[in-house]
């Protein structure tokens, strides 16, 4: 193999610099296809039973996207000096190109301000609006404050702030597309996908990823286009822009940011550390161009394949750069060790022995690294499996990167007058070596507490966490969460479906009821559910499952202007279809069990607004003027023309299946939400309050696809580190010919594994889909610094056969490799805490702590439970 590897490689370096170059231009041609993906199957559980649920009901109780602005202005909510540049906004943000409608507290209709009667809302005239100069502002900041509809949804309860919605333009068409793939896939998970349809499945995949970018793409540019829109007017009011559109894009942004400005900046401070290290331009250069070049290869064949970065894979930058680093420097070390030590040898010799040496050691850290990061493929979350893949290529890219242009530069680099470099003074690792030798009690005393405070600080590992905290207070997404929790009634949506008692099929009759004909759209846009991703959704107003559309103000006829007729084209002999069997819902008893569930519901301090049909039957008693029975709701049922009925109803009934539904916005920035304990608490409560039976109520929404996530997570996280320390152990016995040397060098990287996770539970940073790959990285970071400490006490063993000495002779060596490593890589990864993602922030700060683990423990604890246990034998 050496042979091989020499006439491939070390016998033509010109040839594979030359080669190495052409692929770097192809790789660098190819960063235009690179793609950061923030649709919601980025961020869902793969195969989760519920997702298919949760699309249905989606697809059944559709909405536009949109977008929130929060307007709270210096001048009172209703004053002119607060309406009149708010129409203003209104109508600049109407002409943006993508934008269908604009709802603002001036084009909803008012039903209290004055009191109207049904029949006024039947009669066909404009309803009364704030565009109406006979409006009482008075009555109608009183019914904006106090009505079901619009309090706590349009305007908060103090009267100060409100919501302006700016409803995007709707695609139509590829439902049926988004519903072919769901199909396909899970013909594929079951094993009935034949060769065509395996095809099919791929083109069909192909098609939604494409339609997701351009998606995407369309609503970033209306994203900027509605910011410098309101820009002018923040000196009017306090605005902040918020809604799934502008969640999306600002997360690609944040990554998109941090890629480039702190990839450059860890670069920047690696050029720093290694040339205060190495102290010679050739090092320096040799280091930093094998780090770039496989990270530009690895990016390359991403964008070449379409495969799609997250905000959780992006990642894989920064980790790929430790890795061959690492791996970089091992080369550079051993080389210079050489020049030292046998300064006789010809460079040639020099680089062939160097590489013959390191082989082994580098192959065998990226195999167990890739390892440890292919224990990701089995989470089930999309993007984290995405990044144990990436990674895996990225490894097997820079071992070949390494083993190929740090040789070649070696040898072309001018080396006539190059002087050994000797090192001044003795290497700061020898201090290691002396605490593990005088002190190897205290080294031991010392793991065996913190193997305490790691099961401690394990089981206060939580995996709950707030979607704000991914953002630092200065952000506009942070603020306006914040808002829209505290005065607009909650962020999360969670829906309740609930089916109607002892029926399991569509009453007869249903179909020709008015409600029947203004059902929601089937083909709305199918990318809400792509795009409304847990993060996105929880940012705003809700999408599918609770927005204004569901309360009535979106794709209305009074949006744009107020004085368009709020019944449309149908009001005329509304109270002809009396005779149709409205359902169980419009009856008596259906009115006093939604109105009894809702009352349950919004008895919880985590939700905000809750609506349904309870909502609908308070509006109807209003305009009644009268406590409602049986007929009197089956006579307003069938008043309401269809569009009134899409509005007012249809969000909350299906009048197929005589279901309803509850749609509740949970405040997610309550430091006290505990998502799994509150679903399994409220289904209890709907069940022993509410008289429901097991199985009637059926949850959906973000807030339950985001729970089944993080739920998976702790399980998945124990299993996987189980899976992967078995693989690591036999890879270890299996190199190392020793299964007690296997164990011990098991033991730091369990240890450090163990003390991320516990620091974490100590700090309460909680355990999600960000923060679930640094286990991982933990492991694989430990795993190279334990195996090439351990292949080269083996090595320095066999000269003199004394334990004590190959210790010291191993920390002056191969621990000075790892001790570079680790320094570099914590002074350049400190710069992500400058980072405005949190995540990102995280990222760093427990990469840091984990490399100075993983090092410590190699250059500590693994040395002393080699001299105490003596696996090599007795020694002399």
């Amino acid at each position: 193999m050496l042979a091989f590897y020499e006439q491939l490689v070390l016998r033509r370096p010109l040839a594979v610099l030359a080669l190495l170059c052409v692929l770097l231009i192809l790789a660098l041609l190819q960063f235009p296809k690179i793609r950061i993906d923030a649709s919601a199957d980025s961020l869902l559980l793969k195969g989760d039973p519920a997702l298919e649920y949760f699309r249905e009901v989606g697809r059944r109780y559709s909405s536009e996207d949109f977008i929130v602005i929060t307007w709270r202005p210096k001048a009172p909510l209703l004053s002119d000096a607060s309406l009149e540049p708010l129409s203003a906004m209104a109508d600049e943000l109407r002409a943006l190109p993508g934008v269908s409608s604009v709802v603002t507290v001036l084009d909803v209709p008012l039903l209290q301000s004055p009191p109207v009667g049904l029949s006024q809302v039947t009669s066909g005239d404009p309803l009364p609006s704030l565009r109406d100069a006979q409006v009482d502002r008075g009555l109608a900041l009183q019914e904006f404050t106090h009505s079901p509809l619009y309090s706590d949804l349009l305007v908060g309860t103090d009267g100060d702030v409100t919501a302006i919605q700016v409803n995007l333009t709707r695609v139509e068409g590829d439902a049926a597309l988004l519903r072919e793939r769901e199909e396909l896939r899970l013909a594929k998970r079951s094993g009935d996908l034949s060769d065509a349809a395996d095809a099919r499945l791929s083109q069909v995949e192909e098609q939604v990823k494409q339609r997701s970018a351009e998606q995407l793409s369309q609503q970033s540019s209306l994203v900027a286009g509605v910011r410098a829109v309101v820009a002018p007017y923040r000196q009017h009011a306090g605005i902040f822009v918020g809604g799934v559109p502008m969640i999306a894009s600002d997360m690609v942004s944040f990554v998109r940011s941090d890629l480039v400005v702190f990839g450059s900046a860890i670069l920047g401070v690696m050029l720093l550390v290694l040339s205060l290290i190495f102290r010679r331009i050739k090092w320096v250069v040799t280091l930093l161009l094998s780090c770039s070049v496989s990270v530009t290869y690895t990016l390359g064949i991403l964008g070449y394949l379409d495969w799609r970065m997250t905000v959780i894979s992006s990642n894989v930058v920064a980790v790929l750069l430790i890795v061959s680093l690492a791996i970089a420097i091992h080369l550079v070390v051993r080389y210079r060790e050489l020049h030292l030590h046998q300064p006789d040898l010809t460079v040639y010799e020099r680089v062939r022995e160097s590489m013959r040496l390191m082989a082994v050691p580098c192959v065998y850290t990226g195999i167990t690294t890739m390892v440890a990061f292919v224990s990701l493929v089995v989470s089930g979350i999309q993007p984290v499996i995405d990044f144990g893949w990436m990674m895996t290529l990225g490894i097997c890219v820079a071992l070949v990167v390494s083993f190929t242009l740090i040789p070649t530069l070696m040898l072309l680099w001018p080396h006539a007058d190059e002087p050994a470099v000797s090192e001044e003074g003795e290497p700061f690792t020898l201090r290691f070596a002396r605490l593990a030798d005088h002190h190897g009690s205290s080294v031991l005393w010392g793991s065996l507490v913190l193997s305490v405070l790691v099961v401690v600080g394990g089981l206060r590992l939580e995996v709950e966490n707030r979607f704000i905290d991914y953002f630092k207070e200065s952000t506009e997404i942070y603020q306006g969460m914040e808002l829209l929790d505290a005065r607009l009634g909650g962020t999360i949506p969670l829906d309740i479906v609930i089916a109607a008692p002892d029926s399991s099929a569509p009453l007869p009759g249903l179909e020709s009821a008015s409600i029947s004909s203004a059902a929601p759209v089937a083909d709305d846009d199918p990318f809400a559910d792509e795009f409304d991703d847990p993060f996105s959704r929880e940012s705003a107003l809700g999408s599918d499952a609770d927005d204004f559309a569901d309360d009535g103000f979106s794709d209305d006829p009074f949006t744009d202007q107020g004085d368009e007729d709020f019944l449309g084209a149908d009001s005329g002999d509304v109270f002809g279809a009396s005779n149709v069997d409205p359902g169980f819902w419009f009856s008596l008893e259906g009115m006093r069990l939604i109105d009894r569930l809702q009352g349950v519901v919004d008895g919880y301090a985590e939700t905000g607004k809750v609506q349904s049909l309870s909502t609908t039957f308070e509006l109807f008693r209003q305009l009644l003027g009268d406590d409602m029975g049986s007929v009197e709701l089956a006579l307003a049922r069938n008043a309401l023309s269809a569009e009134i009925s899409r509005q007012l109803v249809a969000p909350y009934f299906d009048a197929e299946r005589d279901e309803a539904r509850i749609t509740v916005r949970v405040k997610e920035t309550s430091k006290d939400l505990r998502r799994d304990a509150f679903l399994r608490d409220l289904d209890l409560a709907l069940r022993e309050e509410g008289g429901l039976d097991d199985g009637q109520a059926r949850f959906t929404g973000m807030l339950v696809m985001y729970n089944n996530v993080l739920q998976s997570l702790f399980a998945s996280q124990i299993l996987t580190l189980g899976a992967v320390f078995t693989a690591i152990l036999f890879m270890f016995w299996v190199l190392f010919r020793s299964l007690s040397l296997a164990l011990i060098a098991l033991a730091p990287n369990l240890l450090a594994a163990g003390l991320v996770l516990a620091i974490m539970g100590f700090a309460g940073i909680p355990l999600d889909i960000m923060t679930i790959t640094i286990a991982a990285i933990v492991v694989g970071i430990g795993v190279d610094d334990c195996i090439h400490y351990v292949y080269r006490f083996k090595q320095e063993f066999l000269l003199d056969q004394n334990y004590l000495a190959a210790m010291y002779r191993s920390h002056g060596s191969i621990g000075r490799a790892m001790y570079y490593t680790t320094l570099t890589v914590v002074i350049g990864f400190s710069t992500l805490t400058l980072s405005n993602f949190n995540p990102s922030l995280y990222f760093g700060v427990l990469t840091v702590i984990a490399m100075a683990a993983a090092v410590i423990g190699a250059l500590l604890l693994l040395p002393r439970l080699i001299l105490l246990f003596k696996p090599l034998g007795p020694g002399q």
